[in-house]
C-alpha cells in the first residue's frame, strides 16, 4: 500500500497508517468525515473513502486502487480497516494522523450525544485555507515532538 502511494505521489514524502481505536471505529460507517470542527475542517473536500474492503492489502493492485482513491487528497478513510494520511514530511503526516483519529472520536461522540449542528460549506473551506496546509501540520506537530524527544531523550541517539 504504502509503496504504490509514494509512486503516484511524488509529492509525499511520508504516509502514516494505523488501525487506531476512532479511526477504525469511524471507518466501520463507510462514511467520510463531515465539518463539525476546526480541526475536522483541516480535512474539508481534503480526505476520501476507499469504499472496498477486500482484507488484508498483500498486493500491489490493491495498493494502487488505494492510491487511486486517495488521489491529491491529504487522508484516507480505508472502511472497515482504519485511517492513512499523507505529509511533505513525517511531522506533517503524523499531525494529519492525530487530528484525524481525534475528528473521528469527536464526531463519533457528538452523534452518540445527538444531531450535530455541521459548520457551514464556506465557512469549512475557509477554515481548510487556515488549518489544513502543509506548513500547519508541519508545526502543529512540534509540541508533540518536543515533548517526545524530552521525555525520552536517548530517542536521538
Amino acid at each position: 500500500m504504502h509503496s504504490q502511494i509514494h509512486s503516484a505521489r511524488p509529492d509525499v514524502d511520508a504516509a502514516a497508517h494505523a488501525h487506531s481505536l476512532y479511526g477504525k471505529t469511524w471507518s466501520t460507517l463507510g462514511r467520510i468525515l463531515d465539518p463539525l470542527t476546526q480541526d475536522a475542517c483541516a480535512f474539508y473536500e481534503d480526505h476520501a473513502l476507499f469504499d472496498d474492503y477486500t482484507g488484508v492489502v498483500l498486493n500491489l493492485d490493491e495498493g494502487k486502487r488505494i492510491a487511486a482513491t486517495l488521489g491529491d487528497k491529504k487522508a484516507l478513510i480505508l472502511r472497515n480497516h482504519g485511517l492513512l494520511t499523507v505529509g511533505h514530511s513525517v511531522d506533517e503526516a503524523a499531525w494529519w494522523f492525530i487530528t484525524m483519529d481525534r475528528s473521528c472520536q469527536a464526531q463519533l461522540m457528538a452523534e452518540a450525544a445527538g444531531k450535530p449542528i455541521l459548520i457551514d460549506h464556506e465557512i469549512a473551506r475557509l477554515t481548510h485555507s487556515q488549518v489544513g496546509f502543509h506548513q500547519f501540520g508541519w508545526f502543529s506537530f512540534q509540541s508533540l515532538y518536543e515533548m517526545i524527544v524530552r521525555q525520552q531523550p536517548d530517542l536521538l541517539e
